[in-house]
């Protein structure tokens, strides 16, 4: 049985279409996928993301800890820096992608995929031999709420009372209100301008009602979540990164740093660095209006070359695009293949995976 989140009977009396996500029941949209994905776009909207894991990691081993799980380089960071990055097994593929809040010196916030909790957790865990850290799986004391789009800031300080002005991308700090510490950051998975909100279920409800009376923003679901996260080139796991997807093979390069830091998985992502990927994910647009979806086979000429990620009709371009994986040899932009649509295979240009310039406040 799945399960739900705190908002759970909000959604079906907002008349939310739910649907089954990372063992939640979640909405996919209340009035319309391209309705809600363009009021992101151009002024605001609130999701629901309680579905989310947090792990808290504590102790005076926390930073070295952390260090040999994530790929990225935390050491030295300021109180309130977040960073993105991958958890990695031995041979490279993606445990998740997460990002990590340095809440103190020896205290550490992780922002885990919905689906992956469990996994996650348990793979923590079984890595703390020799560190001197407790690991604590969070994820059913918080709800969360993401506001996001052009308004986002005005509206989180003038509905909500919270004053986030001066946080930049990628920061957060601890707001005491209404008697409990809240979690602020300017992050997001939209490409727009917005903030993640991190409460006790009684905070996220109140203040999930609180905007949506304020008639300043749409609710949004799964659905438009997915599109814009996609138009702006951000991967999701199952999808863009897992298991048999390396960071290095989803052009994620850039959150890996085996040049700073050891950590679990570096051998292999330094071999594939050195050696090439097997497949690299690109951005491939459609000549016509035909829709590439997730699996679809891409071709050059005869010979099978890779397959679809994500495709959509972009909503805020009206072009048909995907993500693939695909073999390296065609990956070079403006490199010209072919996508097996049902019975007809559509033509289609390497480009750049961004398909939607993003718009974050520096």
């Amino acid at each position: 049985m799945s399960q739900r989140t705190c908002l759970y009977d909000r959604h079906l009396a907002a008349g939310a279409k739910m649907v089954e996500f990372g063992g939640f029941d979640m909405p996919l949209y209340y009035s319309d996928i391209t309705d809600e994905h363009n009021a992101v776009r151009k002024d605001c909207g609130v999701f629901d993301v309680s579905h989310m894991g947090e792990v808290l990691v504590t102790g005076k081993d926390a930073e070295a800890y952390v260090q040999h799980i994530f790929t990225n380089d935390i050491s030295g960071a300021p109180v309130g820096k977040i960073f993105y990055g991958m958890m990695l097994y031995p041979d490279g593929g993606t445990v998740d992608d997460l990002l990590v809040y340095k809440m103190g010196a020896e205290k550490f916030f992780l922002v885990i995929n919905a689906a992956n909790i469990d996994k996650d957790f348990a793979w923590m865990k079984e890595h703390t031999a020799g560190y001197n850290v407790t690991v604590e799986n969070q994820s059913g004391i918080y709800g969360q709420l993401a506001v996001q789009g052009p308004q986002a800031e005005a509206v989180v300080g003038e509905v909500l009372g919270l004053d986030c002005k001066e946080l930049v991308f990628y920061t957060f700090k601890e707001i005491l209100h209404g008697g409990e510490t809240l979690i602020v950051s300017r992050t997001g998975y939209t490409g727009e301008d917005g903030f993640e909100i991190y409460g006790s279920h009684a905070y996220i409800c109140a203040a999930w009602d609180k905007l949506l009376e304020s008639g300043r923003l749409k609710p949004c679901g799964l659905g438009c979540r997915d599109t814009l996260r996609f138009e702006v080139g951000l991967p999701l796991y199952g999808d863009e990164l897992s298991a048999e997807i390396t960071p290095i093979m989803a052009g994620l390069g850039m959150f890996v740093k085996p040049d700073a830091k050891d950590f679990i998985g570096k051998e292999a992502i330094v071999k594939q660095k050195a050696e090439g990927a097997p497949q690299k994910l690109v951005g491939i647009e459609l000549e016509g209006r035909a829709i590439p979806r997730h699996g679809y086979e891409v071709y050059a000429g005869e010979e099978l070359i890779g397959t679809v990620t994500t495709g959509y009709q972009s909503i805020s371009t009206g072009k048909s695009v995907c993500m693939a994986l695909i073999d390296p040899r065609f990956a070079a932009l403006g490199t010209e293949v072919q996508i097996q649509i049902h019975r007809r295979r559509q033509n289609g240009t390497v480009v750049k995976k961004r398909f939607y310039a993003k718009s974050y406040k520096k």
